[in-house]
């Protein structure tokens, strides 16, 4: 299955860690059996409401394979936990290959 996950880092962050804030959750996403396809950062915008104090933030999107959904709920388990991402959203894909 090909999936597309979009996620919001905090605008604040410093370029170091936000490199290392992607790698470790592409890794998270390989260690669980995903392969991930491409990640990289969408646009940096401003959000229409205020989300946990911030008024704007740098989306990234990867998109990956994944044969069953170990991957996805352990992205999910540790984005909801972390403070450096304010939102994630993982959408099915149909349109690239898997």
């Amino acid at each position: 299955m090909a999936y597309e996950l979009t996620y919001i880092i905090r605008p604040d962050m410093d370029a170091d860690a936000k490199k290392a804030l992607v790698e470790r959750f592409d890794k998270i996403l390989s260690d669980n059996g995903a392969t991930v396809i491409e990640s990289k950062d969408w646009s940096s915008r401003r959000f229409a409401y205020e989300i946990e104090g911030y008024r704007e933030g740098t989306y990234h999107i990867v998109n990956f394979t994944a044969d069953d959904s170990a991957a996805l709920n352990e992205f999910d388990r540790l984005a909801k936990i972390s403070q450096d991402i304010l939102r994630h959203m993982i959408v099915k894909r149909d349109d690239i290959a898997g």
